[in-house]
């Protein structure tokens, strides 16, 4: 998930975000954290898978009439 950042960095970032928003608040950004990336995950599940041009449907559509 966090690609090529090591341990060390990620301490880092966290003392960082220690020191902006005290030992307090962490439970609740954490929560607020947790309750964005659940909706975030509930809507990309929600998304209709993508139609591909390249794929011909499996039965021709039937031949309209001229008006």
């Amino acid at each position: 998930m966090f690609g090529t950042m090591g341990f060390s960095e990620l301490m880092i970032i966290l003392v960082i975000i220690l020191i902006i928003f005290g030992a307090g608040r962490l439970p609740q950004i954490g929560e607020g954290v947790g309750k964005a990336l659940k909706g975030f995950k509930k809507e990309v599940s929600e998304i209709p898978p993508a139609i591909d041009p390249n794929v011909s449907p499996d039965s021709p559509a039937p031949p309209q009439a001229e008006a």
